[in-house]
């Protein structure tokens, strides 16, 4: 049987003829449509040793890799080699219902581990998901060995700021079993990297308390350093600036002859070792940095002995083994058909079998399929797990006062089911960005403590310092708290959020950040829920409410973020009651996985769950005093309900989201002293609101006449003459949609520009938020009444 060895030589040659035809296929073969299909030729070379390494040896099943975005079709060619993708998928590359151009945990067939594309994100998700397996093995839910979280990192990438933010957090919380692979080729998309990079790495690295190995050179040049005149070779080497290096690998054999008899004159023992190699054999020895040296990698990789964080830097060549390597332009550069069958021909691959699995490989097949049969990876087959569902339908009892926030209210249901609701409350997991206490979490963490790997005392409490946060940190805790960076947080959500399809085991995780600070992580918001993570967000002060922290802190367009951004359900209550409801039903939706019947009333899909963010704020009002029935209930989750219900002489309708309910109800009174029949809507989803009416429209154009949403119930009995005035404490155009589902005149109010620090009395007026603003508003809408009042107004 053919020894190992040689068959790894032979599939490393293999996935890079996939995956350079992969993309040739795609840009000069199949039928392409108007523009170039595009893909990366060069950097998947680059990268094709270190994933061959990986993949055919190094890896186990409990192993967990961020792929590098750009070298996704060698990812995909060697999953197709394992038997985990199509030949369909391959040939359809960047094509619809193909394997995608970046690694995707719900589009692509061949089980990735982490979504990339957004470079950065994935390398900071192994982070957050190695921490994500310390929190479940402390608390004793980890039944297998931990895995190591391995990212495949190009040194451009690491341009991204996300990743130092990530380094910083982990340095913080120990971070363990944390691998990231440097693909050290020294170019960008548009050029050649700056000088001493590699330096800078490793001294950020070891100040975080990363291990840094570096693999520069391989094994024919170890070799050669060994021999006369080897010690001057390394040196040139060493002091090569990485323009001419790069330059030099483009041009081939005979410019590293020229250049190197230029550099070692006069050194006849440097001389002689370059004459006792061909062009050929030069230009290999010159290429042959340990980046593209599979074996040395291997070794070097499975002699790690502990689980402290590891940074390999390895030495590549951008387009290694093609005709592009080494050129400034390759990075979006495809190889001409000559170039490909020049290549096709040099593996030994017939015309018409470029897509056969081992045609090129000068092995016996069967030798070369027990060899895959072997790979530790593989051995478990496909490796998405699942969890259990969780039970949500335990009653917790708030303790909400007369007179509450939706922000305190959201603080006494955690609190409450922390009591309450203990099958439930272990698995909740809350975070936040250094702003726990000023989001409610206080209650919270008070009970259940903050998650530690050990044990560690409260000091204020030993010092019998009076304090109302009992900081008890234990590996039992269910709290983690996090520095100052949004990235992190929407970036460990994720993590978290993944936990059942990674590691088997069911979290909630929960997380509160200012609502305006949501755009700080937006990349990393929409990162978790590209890759389908399940979390619950409390975004919180929100919008002018928060009314003396000034314009900086003020939100406007997180609404309009929150409908827009898929996977995120958004609701922004203004009662205690119907957060209450809206929390109890998102518990339960961040554990649909698509396996339910469709609930056709309200056409959200709703069987495949998602994740939740709620808009909430730190101004108090007067609850409620009511039953909130099942009916109730099913109308807060649906998007709205009638808290003043029309009737068919209702000339105007007040729709509001949130915190302005009391200045809509206040306006709706003072309006009806002269109005009869003012209906007020509560609209606590418009992302779901909307949602539903879109659907409902696609099914109605498919031909389903009696698909009817929730947003056309409600306004189906109001008047076509009426008005309608949408209030809401961010942009109008959350609520200003809603005159299109019947056709009534409408008057959005919100927020449009930046604010300033003042009461919230003086910001609502400001904004024209405010119950005097809303009645006028209306009176200008009134039918047959709107002109002749303008023209008062004017006067």
């Amino acid at each position: 049987m053919a020894g190992n060895l040689d068959i790894r030589t032979a599939l490393e040659k293999k996935t890079l003829w996939l995956s350079s035809w992969m993309i040739h296929n795609a840009n000069n073969v199949r039928a392409k449509g108007r523009i170039k299909v595009g893909g990366h030729q060069a950097s998947s070379a680059s990268m094709n040793a270190i994933l061959n390494a990986l993949y055919f040896d190094v890896l186990r099943p409990e192993d967990r890799v961020a792929v590098k975005p750009h070298a996704s079709p060698v990812f995909h060619a060697i999953q197709y080699l394992l038997g985990n993708q199509s030949l369909q998928q391959l040939q359809d590359f960047r094509g619809l219902g193909g394997a995608q151009p970046y690694p995707s945990r719900t589009k692509d067939l061949d089980d990735v581990d982490f979504s990339t594309g957004s470079v950065g994100m994935g390398v900071a998700m192994t982070a957050f998901a190695s921490l994500t397996q310390d929190y479940l093995a402390g608390h004793r839910w980890l039944d297998a060995p931990k895995g190591r979280m391995i990212a495949l990192v190009g040194d451009a990438e690491l341009d991204e700021g996300n990743i130092y933010e990530a380094l910083l957090e982990g340095a913080k919380h120990d971070l363990r079993n944390c691998w990231w692979v440097i693909d050290y080729n020294r170019q960008s998309l548009d050029g050649v990297v700056t000088e001493g990079l590699n330096a800078r790495f490793r001294d950020i690295f070891v100040a975080c308390g990363w291990e840094v190995i570096e693999l520069k050179y391989g094994s024919l040049m170890q070799a050669a350093f060994q021999r006369p005149g080897g010690n001057a070779l390394r040196s040139w080497i060493d002091h090569c600036e990485n323009a001419l290096y790069s330059a030099l690998t483009f041009k081939g054999g005979a410019a590293w002859r020229a250049q190197l008899e230029q550099e070692f004159a006069g050194n006849n023992e440097a001389l002689a070792l370059v004459a006792d190699h061909d062009d050929d054999a030069l230009a290999r020895l010159m290429g042959n940095l340990a980046g593209h040296d599979a074996a040395l990698i291997s070794e070097t990789m499975k002699a790690i002995d502990h689980d402290r964080p590891v940074c390999f830097i390895c030495y590549t060549v951008k387009g290694h083994g093609l005709p592009l390597a080494g050129h400034k332009d390759n990075h979006a550069g495809i190889m001409t058909t000559a170039q490909i069958e020049g290549l096709r021909n040099d593996l030994g691959i017939a015309a018409g079998h470029e897509w056969d699995r081992f045609a090129g490989m000068d092995f016996p097949r069967e030798d070369i399929q027990a060899f895959l049969d072997t790979i530790p990876f593989n051995a478990k087959g496909r490796r998405r797990h699942s969890a259990p569902a969780i039970r949500v339908d335990e009653q917790a009892r708030p303790r909400i006062k007369e007179v509450a926030s939706t922000q305190e209210a959201f603080g006494q249901i955690l609190s409450a089911i922390a009591s309450d609701a203990p099958a439930l409350a272990q698995r909740i997991v809350t975070t936040s960005p250094d702003v726990s206490v000023s989001t409610n979490l206080g209650p919270w963490i008070n009970k259940t403590g903050l998650f530690a790997k050990s044990e560690q005392s409260d000091v204020f409490r030993e010092q019998d310092i009076p304090s109302t946060q009992k900081w008890r940190r234990h590996s039992h805790g269910r709290h983690i708290e996090l520095g100052i960076a949004e990235n992190n947080l929407f970036t460990f959500l994720g993590a978290l959020g993944l936990s059942h399809s990674l590691f088997g085991e069911r979290l909630f995780p929960v997380g509160t950040v200012y609502d305006p600070f949501i755009c700080r992580g937006l990349d990393a918001l929409n990162y978790a829920c590209y890759q389908d993570a399940r979390f619950m967000l409390a975004a919180t002060p929100s919008g002018v409410s928060l009314s003396h922290e000034g314009g900086a802190h003020q939100s406007i367009s997180t609404p309009l973020i929150g409908m827009a951004q898929d996977g995120l359900a958004t609701f922004e209550p203004a009662f205690a009651d119907e957060l209450n409801v809206i929390m109890r039903w998102g518990f339960d939706y961040m554990q649909r996985d698509g396996g339910r019947a469709q609930a056709e009333q309200n056409w959200l899909r709703d069987e495949k769950g998602g994740s939740v963010y709620l808009r909430l704020s730190t101004v108090p009002h007067e609850q409620i005093g009511r039953e909130m029935t099942d009916a109730l209930a099913q109308d807060v989750i649906a998007g709205g309900y009638w808290l003043r219900p029309p009737t068919a002489t209702s000339s105007v309708v007040l729709a509001y989201t949130g915190v302005v309910a009391p200045e809509v109800i206040r306006a709706a009174g003072l309006l009806s002293e002269d109005v009869r029949d003012v209906a007020v809507l509560a609209v606590t989803s418009a992302d779901r609101l909307n949602a539903g009416w879109q659907a409902a429209e696609r099914a109605r154009q498919r031909g389903d006449y009696t698909a009817l949403s929730h947003i056309e119930h409600l306004l189906a009995n109001v008047s076509r003459d009426a008005g309608l005035i949408t209030v809401a404490d961010g942009h109008p155009a959350g609520l200003g949609w809603l005159g299109g589902v019947q056709g009534h005149r409408t008057k959005s109010l919100g927020v449009e520009h930046f604010g300033q620090a003042a009461s919230v009395e003086d910001a609502y007026h400001l904004h024209g938020l405010d119950a005097n603003a809303i009645m006028h508003a209306a009176r200008a809408l009134m039918p047959g009444r709107g002109a002749r009042y303008i023209t008062q107004l004017a006067g």
